[in-house]
């Protein structure tokens, strides 16, 4: 276990000593390794790794971005809206969950009609809810996969400027995707696209509640917002480790690991080390620097990071604008995961802002 915030980066970096081809996480290494290793990105080594990387950056670039901005934007407004007008809600099923899947969807240009269907599924593929806990996670990421082979099918025929587009198109480099690198690969980005940046957002929600002075200045002080989105991911931590399999004999602070041991990366430490943070247990949305690893670090840092920044700036943006007092309605549920941290309940009640007249 690694729990220091410099050592987890040196490890971060380590591709060629410490592999992420076994698998990820703590548990899927513990049951014999990732079936996916050397075809998803997560859980690939350079140079396999570089090239695969190199053909998903696009879907990530500015210009991308750039394509579903406004369809980003009118979500976020109209998901919180809707919650607004009903005076509150549960927020972590009803914003924070629906916000990143409708992003994704629009990545993949998924029809409208079948993104209730994706979250759903997102959901319990990630076994984070009680109904996947309870069997039904393998059934869900099956379906996951079937849908987006169907996807790419007919991408093939019909291109746009999607992300299953161009993982399928011919690359100026020569690197291609085998089909099951593309399904993988699109599991992947729904997936972690989801469920991140819904817990990233309803736990930054439930901080500012906990937190009204550091609400109160993010409402009187719009210059903020960058700030807030890095305490906020700072803070939550969604992903709590990561692990890796050393490949040969190293020594890290003293301590002997052998070829073939697993070394955890626990995010959560790193967060609240107080050598790199100072007071690491404030929630402060002015901390400067703020330089976290929510997102990860190095050749694996998160190819979505732009992403969830931008859905985090926007959703706290619209609530400056929309919601003058937030206060809890209700116990809180927890997610029930050692792989990520975050709220399946986060009950609301919400006072909107009254509208000005003139007479």
């Amino acid at each position: 276990m690694i729990a220091r915030y410099a050592d987890i980066a040196a490890v971060y970096r380590d591709t060629g000593r410490l592999s992420s081809q076994q698998g990820n996480v703590l548990a899927t290494i513990m049951a014999g390794g990732d079936s996916a290793g050397g075809r998803m990105l997560v859980v690939t080594d350079p140079p396999r790794h570089t090239d695969m990387r190199r053909v998903l950056q696009g879907a990530f670039s500015p210009r991308a971005m750039a394509r579903i901005l406004d369809a980003l934007t009118s979500a976020t407004r109209d998901t919180l809206g809707a919650l607004v007008c009903r005076g509150g809600g549960d927020f972590a099923r009803e914003v924070a969950a629906v916000i990143p899947l409708l992003t994704m969807c629009e990545l993949f240009d998924v029809p409208a009609a079948e993104r209730p269907r994706m979250l759903d599924l997102t959901m319990a593929a990630m076994g984070t809810e009680r109904e996947a806990r309870a069997g039904g996670q393998a059934a869900a990421q099956r379906e996951i996969l079937q849908y987006y082979a169907h996807l790419l099918a007919l991408r093939r025929t019909d291109p746009g400027p999607d992300i299953v587009s161009l993982m399928a198109a011919e690359q100026p480099d020569g690197t291609t995707l085998t089909d099951a690198e593309i399904l993988l690969n699109c599991y992947n980005i729904i997936i972690g696209g989801n469920e991140t940046t819904r817990f990233s957002a309803s736990g930054g929600v439930l901080a500012l509640i906990e937190h009204p002075e550091q609400w109160q200045r993010l409402q009187e002080d719009e210059s903020l917002l960058d700030s807030a989105v890095e305490e906020v991911l700072r803070w939550t931590t969604p992903a709590t480790h990561v692990a890796r399999t050393a490949t040969t004999d190293i020594v890290l602070q003293g301590v002997e690991i052998k070829a073939g041991d697993i070394v955890t990366l626990w995010n959560t430490s790193a967060n609240r080390d107080e050598q790199v943070f100072a007071d690491p247990y404030t929630f402060d949305i002015g901390r400067t620097p703020n330089r976290h690893l929510a997102l990860g670090h190095g050749p694996h840092f998160c190819l979505g990071g732009p992403l969830a920044r931008t859905e985090l700036r926007l959703l706290l943006s619209e609530m400056r604008r929309q919601v003058p007092e937030l206060k809890l309605d209700g116990p809180l549920e927890w997610i029930g995961s050692s792989v990520l941290a975050g709220l399946s309940r986060l009950p609301l009640a919400v006072t909107s802002r009254p509208t000005s007249t003139t007479g």
